[in-house]
């Protein structure tokens, strides 16, 4: 896999793989953490994971910044990795969260994933670039040899970006099966199981006591029973609320312990690894003590003519940005109402509902060759699709994966989030579907994100004029961020309407997204030519 390619690649995969290991644990569990720890609503725990979210593309900005202006993007890295590592070491000190220290321990968690958000911001974009310098390097080298090896070495770097995506998604298919192996082991230490209903109504006897409504309190006791606990005349609800949320939570917070071993493990990869990084601080002063400074007259019609490209480059950039800003708001419903779905209305008695978001990176894996292979067929045949098309085709892609949880929504009569769960637990239990639904789902969301995600990245490229290549990618990023900001708005939906009502929202986003691309096509394919 790595032959042919520079030497560092493998130890830049192994050193972010490690990263993305210890961030998907975190990230599986979040809004679902947060909401068990704290007893805070989905909407203000899908708020906080929206704002975290789209920090890390806003402090992968300043990261950048920092790593540019400093030439120190070895340093950079290493020190995200550190702070990272301070972030998830916080969170993995299990304080039971109490009336009384409540909102200072919201705030301790906050702090604590800005730390993650920073770390993340200095260690992300600039592992990619390092990633970049080493095929800029080994294509210099193979420059040297003529043009046939500088040929061969060019059409290495996509395939070397895409052995580093695959590593990516291999730590994210293993990091979801963390938190909730650890979680139940320890409930089973306890003599008590997992229920992920039970949580939230623990809180809420804990905050409403005998005042309680009489249908949640009968729905509290038969989930009491049901997870392990013995409820007679006299029973203790207070107590076993108490105890249930700190062991149930603890679990949660010793999970964190290996997100702080994997920042630690991909340190010691990078440190050990280091030397094989070019080191572009050193070509920068070479380069401006060689410098000479040439005039060269340009003509005001050349100008004219220069200024109007550009103009035209950058409209299109914007325009393909707008489009993916609604892919990631849908996309990244994953980690918000999709992981409230996966809790609520899937049958999760055997599987816990983070372990879902495994799906995502295992579809990846697998489908990244099959659509390689596909559009390889197509090119040898004469039929490429152009890089606007294959995203208008991915907003398509999104919106299947909508329409299909419209449709199975409204045939199972699914009411809001909100209702759903003040339904009796044997009725609510009959309504659940079963797995199926959710691998359907991230079937399509997967196969869309490779039409999109890679080719945005692609598209950004070809379209940047040369001079802003660095800007242009921070507003990739900016995009991407921006989107993020707004995923909050799915838990909203998601206990406020019917289900299929919340679906449909994103179907229709998704739908006008595709149908405005597809009529900027032709503009797009004229102007990346």
């Amino acid at each position: 896999m790595f032959k042919n390619h520079p030497k560092g690649l493998l130890a830049a995969a192994l050193s972010n793989m490690g990263e993305r290991f210890g961030y998907y644990i975190m990230n599986a569990v979040l809004v679902l953490f947060l909401c068990s720890k704290f007893g805070i609503s989905d909407e203000t725990s899908g708020l906080i994971y929206s704002v975290f979210y789209c920090g890390i593309y806003v402090l992968s900005l300043v990261g950048g910044i920092i790593a540019d202006r400093t030439h120190n993007y070895k340093g950079t890295i290493m020190s995200g990795l550190i702070v990272m590592a301070l972030g998830y070491a916080a969170l993995s000190v299990p304080i039971l969260a109490t009336p009384q220290n409540s909102t200072g321990l919201l705030i301790f968690t906050c702090v604590a994933l800005f730390f993650i958000a920073f770390g993340n911001g200095l260690f992300k974009g600039n592992l990619q670039a390092v990633v970049g310098q080493l095929y800029d390097n080994f294509e210099a080298e193979a420059a040297k040899k003529g043009e046939a090896e500088l040929k061969a070495a060019k059409d290495k770097r996509d395939s070397g970006f895409q052995i580093f995506y695959v590593f990516i998604n291999i730590g994210g298919l293993v990091a979801p099966f963390v938190a909730p192996l650890l979680r139940s082991w320890w409930l089973r230490t306890h003599d008590l199981v997992y229920n992920a209903q039970l949580p939230a109504l623990c809180h809420k006897y804990l905050n409403e006591g005998a005042n309680m409504a009489a249908d949640q309190l009968e729905n509290l006791k038969e989930l009491a029973v049901q997870v392990g606990a013995t409820v007679g005349e006299g029973f203790d609800f207070s107590a076993f609320c108490q105890n249930y949320l700190q062991i149930f939570n603890e679990g949660v917070h010793y999970s964190f312990i290996a997100s702080v071993c994997a920042m630690v493990i991909s340190l010691i990869i990078f440190i050990a690894t280091k030397k094989i990084f070019p080191t572009p601080g050193k070509k920068v002063k070479a380069a401006n003590a060689a410098e000479e400074v040439v005039e060269v007259k340009v003509s005001p019609e050349e100008k004219a003519a220069m200024a109007k490209e550009i103009k035209q480059r950058m409209a299109a950039l914007f325009a393909v940005l707008g489009i993916c800003v609604f892919f990631w708001l849908s996309f990244h419903q994953n980690g918000q109402s999709l992981s409230l779905f996966a809790r609520d209305f899937v049958k999760t008695d055997k599987v816990a509902p983070e372990i879902w978001q495994a799906i995502n990176p295992f579809f990846v894996i697998t489908l990244t060759p099959i659509i390689m292979l596909i559009f390889g067929s197509l090119a040898k045949k004469g039929k490429i699709i152009s890089t606007p098309k294959k995203i208008a085709m991915g907003m398509g892609i999104t919106a299947m994966a909508y329409l299909f949880l419209m449709i199975l929504s409204s045939v199972c009569g699914y009411p809001s989030g909100e209702a759903f769960k003040a339904l009796p637990v044997a009725e609510a239990e009959s309504m659940k579907v079963g797995a199926w639904a959710l691998i359907a789902t991230y079937f399509f969301l997967t196969v869309a994100e490779l039409f999109i995600s890679p080719l945005g990245l692609s598209f950004v490229s070809k379209v940047a004029p040369k001079s802003m290549q660095g800007l242009c990618q921070g507003l990739w990023l900016g995009a991407t961020a921006l989107g993020n900001l707004f995923i909050w708005v799915g838990p909203v939906m998601y206990n406020k309407m019917d289900l299929w009502q919340c679906w449909l929202v994103f179907l229709v986003i998704c739908v006008v997204a595709m149908s405005v691309m597809l009529g900027m096509v032709k503009w797009l394919e004229r102007v990346t030519k």
